[in-house]
């Protein structure tokens, strides 16, 4: 599962070196916080996947590693099964539109990556999303 590192300035998806060779990158993905216009949580990030893999890899409703092209821009996913996982949406970022990851830690990560002036209810209804 991926590692997801999270300061006061920016959030950092860490892939192994097996993600990094499906997802065909060479590093990490960085995002500023402010850069981070929604997070929400889902129980299937499938139905948030959009566009083709350009370039990634994919085994439907098994896994999908690596970049997404669609008519909006590109999206960044690492997707394992039919987990929980966080869709993060950007706005800025020089490389993707969306982050979409499986994580055990979805509520806890929606939580500190809260926007200023988002209460808990308002994480709690982007949750239930």
């Amino acid at each position: 599962m991926v590692t997801l590192l999270l300061d006061s300035e920016r959030l950092e998806v860490v892939l192994s070196p097996i993600e990094r060779a499906l997802a065909f990158r060479r590093g990490n993905i960085q995002v500023q916080r402010e850069q981070i216009a929604k997070v929400m949580l889902t129980d299937d990030a499938w139905i948030w996947l959009r566009g083709v893999p350009s370039p990634a890899t994919t085994v439907p409703s098994v896994m999908a590693i690596g970049t997404w092209k669609s008519g909006t821009g590109l999206d960044f996913a690492v997707i394992r099964g039919r987990r929980p996982s966080v869709v993060i949406d950007l706005e800025g970022h020089e490389d993707y539109e969306r982050l979409l990851v499986t994580t055990r830690h979805g509520l806890e990560l929606v939580r500190a990556l809260r926007l200023d002036g988002q209460t808990d209810d308002a994480a709690s209804a982007d949750a239930a999303s």
